[in-house]
């Protein structure tokens, strides 16, 4: 009994002890602060992000939409409002319906054409060869250069009689066009897609190099040991691995060509008789030249429509595998 009543004091001496000395307990953040910390921190760094893009693209798309109700010539107030009749105007116009195909013409054909190109290029300039950064920054170069710049070069090799492709052709022995590759309506087109080709298969190229050099060498490896040949590696094992790369070049070939501007404008300005109108220099010609905005908002807004409507198809048929797999 008396051991016992001695040892009862000692407690809360223990305590007071613990209590002077000071202990510090950690205290858990609440869930919610954390949160909504989180989303104040998301918001403080793409607010300037969001505040280009509503300045920059939201704003010009509503002004294009407002615009192509109305009858403007680009001076003084919108006030003469004619309903649907600019996307009457557009859609049974000659001119855009021509402009509409040669889009899709460049598209196809760059799909066509330098896809299996740029592979080819990209398959061989993968190969350990003497000069293959050389190689690779000739490839390159063209895609680098301004367009304005690329074109006005072309413009020149191109001119009829005394330029430099009409030069070569006459001294193999042949007759080049009369009016010129750019001047003759039925060349004019094919001319400027071996211009665009050369302008940005570079990309293509870059693209394709990338997929393969991430390809793991174990497999060049295991296939090599089983007997394949080099061309056999390739074919069925590095560029089945480049279906996503080639996907999200499609896209952006896609994408491209159905904005292209400035090479056509330099080079023939939509001509000779429009046989190279594309519909980004129809509704330039319509509004900055023609003084008819109305009809160049409208015409705006088809393309808008026609690059939204492929772009999300392209994305749920083709690229969803890809999203699909990522998860």
């Amino acid at each position: 009994m008396s051991h016992q009543g001695a040892a009862l004091p000692a407690a809360p001496a223990r305590e007071k002890e613990s209590t002077r000395r000071g202990t510090t307990r950690r205290v858990a953040p609440s869930p919610g602060g954390g949160r909504w910390r989180q989303r104040l921190e998301v918001v403080f760094f793409v607010s300037p992000a969001l505040a280009l893009m509503a300045v920059f693209v939201v704003w010009p798309v509503i002004s294009a939409v407002r615009m192509s109700f109305y009858r403007w010539k680009g001076f003084g107030p919108m006030d003469d409002f004619v309903g649907l009749r600019n996307y009457e105007r557009v859609l049974t116009d000659d001119v855009f319906t021509q402009a509409v195909t040669h889009n899709f013409i460049i598209v196809v054909a760059s799909i066509v054409v330098q896809l299996p190109l740029g592979l080819a290029i990209a398959v061989l300039l993968n190969r350990r060869i003497r000069g293959r950064g050389l190689l690779r920054t000739i490839v390159f170069v063209p895609y680098v250069l301004a367009e304005v710049i690329a074109g006005v070069v072309w413009f020149q090799l191109l001119q009829p009689n005394y330029g430099t492709v009409d030069g070569i052709i006459s001294a193999v022995g042949l007759t080049p066009p009369e009016q010129g590759f750019l001047g003759t309506p039925e060349l004019a087109l094919p001319t400027m897609f071996v211009v665009l080709t050369w302008k940005y298969l570079g990309l293509a190229v870059l693209l394709f190099l990338a997929g393969l050099q991430g390809v793991p060498e174990e497999l060049y490896e295991a296939a090599q040991l089983d007997g394949a040949s080099w061309w056999q590696v390739q074919r069925r094992v590095a560029i089945p691995l480049l279906g996503p790369t080639i996907r999200t070049w499609c896209f952006l070939s896609m994408i491209g060509s159905l904005q292209l501007f400035d090479m056509v404008w330099v080079l023939t300005g939509g001509g000779p008789a429009n046989a190279t109108t594309t519909m980004a220099t129809y509704l330039i010609n319509q509004g900055t030249q023609g003084g008819n905005y109305g009809i160049a908002g409208a015409a705006s807004v088809v393309l808008f429509v026609i690059g939204f409507v492929m772009a999300l198809a392209y994305q749920l048929l083709i690229l969803r595998r890809d999203s699909a797999s990522d998860r």
